[in-house]
């Protein structure tokens, strides 16, 4: 499970939730403290992160039997203000210092926008900012996966955010030395059967994420497919769609955990809990993790 739906828990306090409920491994959130995305969940200390701490963090996930599949820092790598991405990229490069440290393969983040330039730009520009992050990792071991979330709350009109969203972008971003945390929620609303994205794809899905996704009955035929344009005060609230804890939505879980494993994959699915119903507490989110793990641990190979 992918830490950053309880920000305000510690690692350890997750760490013992998850362990009881029976999750395996944690895709542990690290954003810094202060500033970027609104959940900020920094449940490991980058900065300063030494031997000790280490030692700490691995003896915390051996008391509970778990290990750490990934980090995550799911960032606009593309931001248009040239400070900003500087910050962004300053950070991706020290959790990609704390997964070296912990053995943990994976750092996942976003290739992101520019979203005052066209998307011919961003594809250039992307070019010239991704081989050096690539190469960072890489000399440490750490391979750089993005998620395909179209992060269509980051442009003003709510186009796609995040140039990773379709198979045609991820042969494009595959050439940059990137591999993929495949989610099919993303897909499903953008009009793709995600089931069908795997076996094309399998070598480069290293890590996927378990969330569902609820298409609401008529609401499309009123906003359209890009959504709520008058009165969209979240821009994360198309007005036709919502995120939903695995079981609750619409993707065949038979069928994605089938393809999967047809296709050779040894990775985590990684559940990320962004469900509007289960949400709100911390007793709905665990509540929420709980039926997500139901759902999917029958179909899991032991």
């Amino acid at each position: 499970m992918l830490t950053a739906c309880l920000p305000q828990l510690s690692l350890a306090e997750i760490a013992s939730w998850a362990g009881a409920a029976g999750y395996q491994a944690l895709e542990v959130a690290a954003w810094p403290r202060t500033g970027g995305r609104d959940f900020e969940a920094a449940h490991l200390p980058v900065t300063g992160f030494d031997d000790r701490a280490a030692d700490e963090t691995r003896a915390l996930l051996g008391r509970h039997g778990l290990d750490i599949s990934a980090l995550a820092y799911y960032e606009n790598n593309l931001h248009p203000d040239p400070g900003r991405r500087a910050e962004i990229h300053t950070h991706l490069k020290a959790v990609v210092d704390v997964a070296q440290a912990l053995d943990v393969p994976y750092v996942g983040t976003f290739v992101g926008r520019d979203w005052t330039r066209p998307v011919a730009h961003n594809l250039d520009e992307a070019q010239k900012v991704f081989p050096e992050l690539v190469e960072y990792a890489g000399e440490r071991g750490v391979r750089i996966i993005i998620e395909n979330c179209v992060m269509e709350g980051w442009h003003p009109d709510g186009y796609p955010g995040n140039l990773a969203y379709s198979p045609e972008l991820w042969e494009w971003m595959f050439s940059l030395g990137l591999y993929l945390n495949w989610d099919p929620s993303h897909l499903t609303w953008i009009g793709i059967d995600p089931v069908t994205t795997i076996a094309p794809y399998a070598d480069k899905i290293v890590h996927a994420q378990a969330k569902d996704l609820q298409i609401l009955p008529g609401k499309a035929d009123r906003y359209g497919f890009f959504g709520k344009a008058v009165r969209r005060e979240d821009p994360w609230d198309t007005g036709w769609w919502r995120y939903r804890v695995p079981g609750r939505g619409q993707v065949d879980w038979n069928a994605v955990v089938d393809a999967l494993y047809e296709n050779g994959f040894t990775g985590t699915l990684s559940v990320e809990h962004e469900d509007p119903v289960w949400s709100g507490t911390e007793e709905k989110v665990k509540t929420g993790l709980e039926i997500a793990h139901r759902t999917l641990r029958p179909l899991i190979v032991a």
